[in-house]
C-alpha cells in the first residue's frame, strides 16, 4: 500500500448504533415517570407535579443529545428516527398535556366558584385545551417526519437554521417551566386558570404554525475556538442550578415570544414596491 494514500475509515462498531437509542430510551423513561407523578399528585401532595415538570425538563435535554450524538457519530438510522418520534409523543405530548390539565384545572379548589357547574365547565375546557395541545404536538411530529427541507412562512437570516413551527420539546418545556416556576403548587384562582387555558392553546397553535423558530443547529462545538460557547453554557448551567425556576421560566417564555416577534416583524415589515420603469431616453440609449 502506498504510504501517501489515505487510510480507509474504520467501520463503526455496531454497538455505537445503540448509543443514540439509549438516550431515546431515557427520554421515554422520563416521560413515563412524569405521567406517574401527575397521577399521584393531590392537593396536599402537589410536589409530585414539580417532579413531573423536572422530568420533562431533563427529557428535553436528552432529546437534544440523542440526535446530535447520532449526527456526530454517523449512526443515524430509520429505526432511531421512528423511535425518537414515538418517544416525543409520550414524553412531550401525553405527559405535558396531563400535567397542564391537572395543575391548571383539576386541582383547582371548587370553593372559588359560586356554582359547582362553573368549576366543572372550566375543568372540561381545560381538558379540551390539553387534548388540542397533544394533537398539535403529534401533528407537528408527523409534518416534520414527512417534510424535506421545510421553509418557514417568514424566512429569517440566510445561513441560520430554523424550525417550521415550534418543536414539540419546546412546547412541553414551556408547560414544564411554568409548573416548575410555581414549584408545582396548583392554580388557585379562576382568572389564572383562564390565562393558563389561553397559554396552553397558544402553545398548541405555535406548534402547528408555519412560523420560524431558531433551531440552534448551526452551533458548532467542533470549531477551533469553542471556548466562548463553553463559557456561555457554563454560565447558563450555573444559573439553572441555583435559580432553576425563574431562569427556565424566562428562557421558555423568551423562546416562545421570539417566534411571535419574528412573525409580527414579518407581517408589519415595510413593503417595497417594484422598481420604477426606466425613462424613455435612458431606455433608448441602452438599445
Amino acid at each position: 500500500m502506498d504510504p501517501a494514500s489515505p487510510r480507509p475509515r474504520r467501520r463503526l462498531n455496531k454497538g455505537m448504533y445503540i448509543l443514540p437509542s439509549l438516550f431515546t430510551t431515557a427520554n421515554i423513561a422520563l416521560g413515563f415517570y412524569a405521567i406517574l407523578e401527575v397521577v399521584r399528585a393531590t392537593v396536599g401532595d402537589y410536589w409530585h407535579l414539580d417532579n413531573a415538570a423536572k422530568a420533562i425538563g431533563f427529557a428535553v435535554l436528552f432529546d437534544g443529545l440523542d440526535g446530535r450524538i447520532a449526527r456526530m457519530t454517523g449512526t443515524s438510522s430509520d429505526f432511531g428516527r421512528e423511535l425518537d418520534s414515538l418517544a416525543d409523543v409520550i414524553t412531550f405530548g401525553v405527559a405535558p398535556a396531563m400535567l397542564a390539565w391537572k395543575w391548571g384545572f383539576f386541582l383547582m379548589p371548587p370553593v372559588l366558584f359560586t356554582s359547582g357547574e362553573l368549576h366543572i365547565k372550566l375543568t372540561q375546557l381545560g381538558a379540551i385545551a390539553s387534548f388540542l395541545f397533544l394533537i398539535a404536538g403529534a401533528s407537528r411530529l408527523a409534518r416534520f417526519n414527512i417534510t424535506t427541507n421545510p421553509q418557514p412562512s417568514n424566512p429569517g437570516r440566510p445561513g441560520k437554521k430554523y424550525f417550521v413551527g415550534m418543536p414539540i420539546p419546546a412546547g412541553a418545556g414551556i408547560i414544564a417551566a411554568v409548573v416548575h416556576f410555581e414549584s408545582g403548587e396548583p392554580v388557585v384562582s379562576w382568572y389564572t386558570a383562564l390565562a393558563w387555558l389561553a397559554m396552553v392553546a397558544t402553545v398548541g397553535y405555535l406548534m402547528v404554525s408555519t412560523w420560524r423558530f431558531y433551531s440552534f443547529k448551526d452551533i458548532d462545538f467542533r470549531s477551533r475556538h469553542p471556548f466562548r460557547l463553553i463559557l456561555l453554557f457554563a454560565a447558563a448551567l450555573a444559573l439553572i442550578w441555583f435559580f432553576s425556576g425563574p431562569v427556565l421560566f424566562a428562557m421558555a417564555l423568551l423562546y416562545m415570544v421570539s417566534g411571535i416577534f419574528w412573525r409580527l416583524q414579518w407581517i408589519f415589515r415595510p413593503r417595497t414596491g417594484p422598481p420604477p420603469p426606466p425613462r424613455y431616453r435612458e431606455a433608448s440609449q441602452t438599445t
